[in-house]
């Protein structure tokens, strides 16, 4: 099956794939970390001792960030990572990864993603069949759980619909196998 020149031939373009990474990683953060401001640790709301004559240093309170079990000075708190990244930035970032795949011959194309009985040994049958191995993506065109559920156990295998490839994964995949149905909604999606 010849794949379209548009998808599959893009010239190199290394800062927007770079850039497409960072935005869908931060996107993934959670940004849950927290951490307590000397307004915010428990005690602390009587001076210690007297400002002056103790020939201590002056203390307003035992929650300062200086002393043991106090605040902590420009804590992280809770925030959102994720920013925009045009959608034809997002598009043309994975049209290049792909590309670089298809240049180094290491995408295939399935007629259809079947496999005799839903075992573990009919998928690494199957892969054997492709000529693949280490990590690889499989790209669905619609939902097969027989096919699922014999290559899901198979470490290294991703399987995984084409409308929701991302650039992560094809960048961390060694092959990329495309199920032709599958090759047209990839068409639409990013051409």
């Amino acid at each position: 099956m010849s794949l379209k020149e548009k998808i599959f031939n893009e010239p190199l373009n290394q800062p927007v794939v770079h850039e497409a990474l960072r935005w869908y990683l931060a996107s993934r953060r959670r940004g849950t970390h927290s951490a307590k401001t000397r307004t915010e640790v428990s005690g602390g709301g009587k001076k210690p001792w007297k400002q002056k004559g103790t020939g201590r240093a002056r203390a307003g309170s035992t929650r300062s960030p200086l002393w043991r079990h106090g605040g902590v000075i420009f804590p992280p708190k809770p925030r959102d990572y994720s920013y925009a990244l045009p959608v034809k930035m997002r598009k043309l970032a994975l049209r290049v990864a792909l590309s670089e795949l298809n240049r180094a011959d290491k995408v295939k194309v399935a007629e259809a993603l079947v496999l005799p009985a839903p075992k573990t040994k009919e998928g690494v049958k199957f892969l054997k069949e492709q000529g693949v191995a280490g990590k690889v993506l499989i790209l669905q065109g619609k939902e097969n759980k027989e096919f699922v559920r014999g290559i899901q156990n198979i470490a290294g295998v991703k399987v995984m619909p084409a409308k929701d490839v991302n650039i992560y994964e094809i960048l961390k995949s060694d092959w990329v196998i495309v199920e032709k149905e599958a090759v047209k909604q990839l068409e639409e999606r990013i051409r």
